[in-house]
């Protein structure tokens, strides 16, 4: 290392450029463990409060995607990818990956674990009975050339510098910095081998950027980063203003993925969502001539069952049931205290604290509050209100599944108090803002 740890976390705390050679030292420490998890932390918080410019950004990025092995892919067709910025009740990633594998693309998606307030498309999976999340390069390999989608967890090979300072992020307090973000994102991307990424940046009161402006700044440093990487970037900056999905949690957004690729249910603002993300994978990767095309493609996956199946596939693929979708009420977990949550007041919904919703799903044991912390997957929310929904007597707020009564009456309150409930319905924000790229 050029510097000691404790020298260039200085030297950052007070305000200083770091060069890219102090950079690559410290997380080659943070890698092989001479940085200790405080120093990591401290640095973290340094960064948070200081920032980076550009060039420290890149150097950050290369040095986390060097960290470890940089996958190279042999494929009749383009590598795509999509990440979101994180958010409650957003399972996208688990309808997208197979969507855009069944119109041709190849997506390798390297996913993470629920940090801060939001859900964790890990453990989302990981509600499903012998999915491995983390299986070695070979079988990763595998499932995507076979199956056109695998969605896993960073293993030891693929960026293990982020993997690292990830979790300590979580628990520092230090998720909103949008270098640390930025780096994070693009170092897992770039050892992915991409050709292609699509960033949903949420921008509302249940995302890390709560206004449009700090969503606008990420997707431009993420769109110029991975841009000036190499690899084809694109940004979408989305509403996270009301939960996307009805559901948030682990097994319930699992089930909701299940109706979404199997025609049950298809909420109009998640669809639009999905859609929109989807459809400029396919147009970067050359699968589509325009956005209109893609969308027509990604229709005739879903309604063919084509989509449904590679999600079958990879899910079996991965360690999970061959027949999953059949199986799915039978065997993802079920929390056993489950019930309705009332409004106190009849009404429609003005505004939801989403954020709030996030945090009672963390109390419900749904997420962590240290790294090491294990997860309830059976518990959180479903058929949550929107905003514009009447509530009253027979619409609750939404239903609670919890692991016994004490903790799911303690939910509830968390769940009425993050919304407010007025006497007229108001108007309803875009489900997308604005296209960067």
């Amino acid at each position: 290392m050029t510097k000691l740890p404790q020298e260039i976390i200085r030297a950052k705390r007070d305000g200083g450029t770091l060069d890219a050679a102090d950079i690559a030292g410290f997380i080659a420490g943070l890698t092989d463990g001479s940085v200790t998890e405080g120093q990591a932390a401290a640095f973290a918080m340094a960064v948070f409060f200081r920032g980076m410019s550009l060039d420290e950004r890149v150097a950050l990025t290369r040095a986390m995607t060097e960290s470890g092995t940089v996958l190279a892919w042999d494929l009749p067709g383009p590598v795509l990818d999509k990440h979101s910025t994180g958010g409650v009740g957003d399972a996208v990633s688990l309808v997208l990956a197979p969507m855009v594998a069944a119109c041709g693309g190849y997506v390798p998606m390297i996913s993470g674990r629920g940090l801060g307030h939001t859900g964790g498309t890990l453990d989302k999976l990981e509600s499903i009975l012998g999915y491995d999340a983390t299986p070695g390069l070979d079988l990763f390999r595998k499932v995507v050339r076979e199956t056109g989608c695998a969605i896993i967890g960073q293993t030891p090979d693929l960026a293990p510098a982020d993997k690292r300072l990830y979790a300590i992020r979580d628990v520092t307090g230090t998720v909103e910095s949008l270098d640390l973000i930025t780096a994070s994102i693009l170092s897992k991307k770039l050892a992915a081998g991409l050709d292609g990424l699509v960033m949903d940046v949420k921008a509302g009161s249940g995302a890390f950027m709560g206004t449009r402006d700090a969503a606008r700044a990420l997707a431009e440093s993420i769109v110029g980063v991975g841009s000036g990487a190499g690899m084809r970037t694109v940004a979408l900056i989305t509403d996270m203003d009301a939960p996307l999905a009805s559901a948030a949690g682990n097994a319930v957004e699992m089930a909701y993925a299940v109706d979404y690729l199997t025609g049950r249910r298809r909420e109009p603002r998640f669809h639009a969502v999905t859609l929109a993300l989807a459809a400029e994978m396919l147009v970067i990767g050359g699968l589509a001539a325009d956005a209109a095309d893609a969308r027509e493609r990604l229709d005739r996956a879903l309604a063919s069952g084509k989509a449904a199946e590679r999600f079958e596939r990879m899910v079996a693929g991965l360690g999970g049931p061959n027949d999953f979708l059949r199986v799915s009420a039978d065997v993802l977990p079920r929390a056993p205290a489950v019930r309705p949550v009332f409004a106190e007041r009849s009404g429609f919904v003005a505004g939801v604290a989403t954020r709030e919703i996030g945090l009672a799903v963390i109390g419900l044991g749904g997420g962590r509050t240290r790294p090491q912390d294990a997860i309830d997957h059976a518990v959180g929310f479903s058929a949550l209100a929107r905003p514009g929904d009447a509530v009253g007597p027979d619409r609750p707020l939404g239903i609670v599944h919890a692991r016994d009564e004490g903790t799911a009456e303690v939910a509830a309150a968390a769940l009425r108090a993050a919304y407010r409930v007025g006497a007229d319905a108001p108007g309803i924000a875009d489900a997308i803002h604005e296209r960067i790229g």
